[in-house]
């Protein structure tokens, strides 16, 4: 690997990394605005109804994911919607880490859920347009602009990792 070759990959991990800082930040705004939908079927029902409030689609799926067909379908057909209504889309590599940056405050303990609760899904997951206010919100406007850069290097649903902490 050459000095500039490795330069690049070093800007674009820095890169990526600020783009799921972004992301992070985003999702709490929006966890404690309650403008999160989660799961396949929930987004589906609320991209029909409503789709000029949705601003973010984050598809999340591991290695073990990539092998559920179903799922794959659902990808495809949400993909498609999101993109004929400008709607920005990422995909997550992690969603062991989405997970804990969705479920961080809901969670209830097994006493208090009867201890029998199932996991939601968190394959999919929807931000929706915040108040006018917030629509200025720099960590939105920077995945925004990262989705529209994306685009125009014909990727057009770009994967991030989320940072560990």
């Amino acid at each position: 690997m050459t000095l500039e070759e490795f330069s690049a990959a070093e800007q674009k991990t820095e890169r990526m990394d600020t783009v799921g800082d972004a992301l992070e930040e985003v999702l709490s705004k929006a966890r404690s605005q309650r403008t999160i939908t989660v799961g396949v079927y929930e987004a589906a029902k609320l991209l029909n109804v409503d789709p000029d409030n949705v601003v973010l689609c984050l598809l999340a799926a591991d290695e073990d994911d990539d092998r559920d067909v179903a799922l794959q379908i659902h990808f495809t057909l949400i993909q498609a919607f999101c993109c004929e209504n400008d709607i920005n889309i990422l995909r997550v590599s992690n969603p062991g880490r989405l997970a804990e940056l969705l479920l961080l405050e809901t969670d209830t303990g097994p006493a208090e859920s009867g201890g029998a609760a199932q996991p939601p899904d968190l394959h999919c997951v929807l931000v929706t347009n915040p108040h006018s206010s917030q629509w200025k919100d720099p960590a939105l406007s920077q995945l925004i602009c990262f989705c529209r850069e994306s685009r125009y290097m014909d990727q057009w649903v770009p994967v991030i990792n989320l940072p560990e902490r």
